[in-house]
């Protein structure tokens, strides 16, 4: 085993060009010089890049037999003749070395140093690769599946990535061997070795994905503003142009929702509201609170608050289910919105949806599994029918009760 095979076994090394390869093989034999003869000062190393195949030349001075003073530098004629004999003294003397007499502990030490520095080096590539690449959408192949993360195998470099489970989508259900996308997070240092984390959470996953599919937003005539999602569920984005006769949501959500629809499977279904953004805020609340059609809304611009009035069919839309509209519509516009019933009206009936704020999910749950889906399907039945035909406590029903029927006393 010599050192040539083992750069032949590392050339090809991924990411890493020639010339840093061929520099680190000649800092190993320099290193194996400096330990055999002190000084690499006397000594060429040649390696050819194309192929490999290595020289060390040793170069000294010819003088007379006998007047040898530094033999690191310097060589007798008669040894010199041996080499060739067409030398003559004051001419420089070049020797060729073979591996073998460095001795084979030392060329295994320094082959053990060869792969060491070019591992290292494949790390630092591969850092700086995916560094400059943060923000950029991956396609890999699930590789492998372990209880708290996903390794993929990037489909272009060959590299394994890292997906967290808490950066995978709910229904994200993956096989090995599947194909999988998600954006390049952060690329951080774990146990000495560059770990590149891909997320398809992250909220520039969606951006991405709408790039993608969306040619005005890759040309710059639209520009998402801001994005908020719940993945897996909901999420609102909120476009611009700068060109008049560019509808931003017409043209990202595409005929017919063409464009929409593919990143919407790829998010499992997730609910995908595209909003036009305004500088007027009342507006804007009113548009990120789609689909729920706002009648009216009262403005707190200090405390950054907004009271939303709703007709009674729309409130339950407004909140979403499990508050999702709403809360992302805060989000989204950064204020904190409170939905209200608006009462100019008389109230007929109201969905169980909007007691959310005052009745747990799992009560609201449980009462619509005996099919009551509204306050007056409740209040129609006894208490001693709701607890015959649910598994809710007598002290529950009396508080649900109280609070469906002070919606009515009015």
């Amino acid at each position: 085993m010599n050192l040539v095979e083992s750069f032949s076994e590392f050339k090809a090394g991924k990411n890493i060009d020639r010339p840093t390869m061929v520099r680190v093989l000649e800092d190993v034999f320099r290193t194996l010089i400096k330990k055999k003869y002190g000084t690499d000062d006397n000594f060429d190393v040649i390696v050819n890049p194309a192929n490999g195949d290595l020289e060390i030349w040793r170069v000294r001075e010819i003088v007379p037999d006998g007047e040898v003073t530094d033999d690191r530098s310097q060589i007798s004629i008669t040894d010199a003749v041996e080499i060739d004999e067409e030398y003559e003294i004051g001419e420089e003397c070049y020797e060729e070395l073979e591996l073998l007499e460095f001795g084979r502990r030392s060329v295994m030490a320094a082959r053990q140093t060869l792969i060491s520095r070019i591992m290292e080096l494949e790390k630092d590539e591969v850092f700086k690769l995916y560094s400059a690449r943060i923000g950029d959408i991956i396609l890999g192949e699930v590789h492998q599946i372990l209880k708290r993360e996903l390794l993929i195998i990037d489909d272009v470099s060959g590299n394994e990535l890292i997906i967290p489970r808490n950066e995978m989508i709910r229904g994200d259900y993956v096989r090995k061997g599947d194909m999988i996308k998600g954006v390049i997070k952060e690329v951080k240092m774990r146990n000495n070795n560059p770990a590149v984390i891909v997320s398809r959470t992250d909220n520039n996953f969606l951006a991405k994905l709408l790039e993608q599919e969306v040619p005005e937003i890759e040309d710059g005539l639209i520009t998402i503003k801001k994005i908020e999602r719940i993945p897996g569920e909901r999420a609102k984005v909120a476009v611009e142009s700068y060109d008049d006769r560019i509808d931003p949501v017409g043209a990202c959500v595409g005929m017919k929702g063409s464009r929409i629809h593919g990143i919407v499977r790829e998010l499992k279904n997730e609910n995908i509201d595209i909003v036009n953004f305004t500088a007027n805020n009342n507006l804007f609340i009113q548009r990120a609170l789609t689909p729920a059609k706002v009648t009216s809304i009262k403005m707190d611009d200090e405390n950054m608050t907004a009271s939303v009035f709703l007709k009674p069919d729309q409130v339950s839309m407004a909140i979403g289910k499990g508050g999702s509209n709403i809360k992302l519509a805060s989000r989204l516009t950064g204020y904190e919105i409170d939905v209200y019933r608006d009462t100019d009206e008389e109230i007929d009936d109201v969905d169980l949806d909007e007691f959310s704020d005052e009745i747990e999910e799992w009560i609201i749950d449980e009462l619509k599994n005996i099919g009551c889906d509204t306050a007056r399907s409740v209040l129609e039945l006894s208490k001693e029918e709701l607890l015959r035909r649910s598994d809710l406590e007598e002290e529950t029903i009396e508080e649900v009760l109280k609070v469906l029927s002070s919606e009515f006393d009015e």
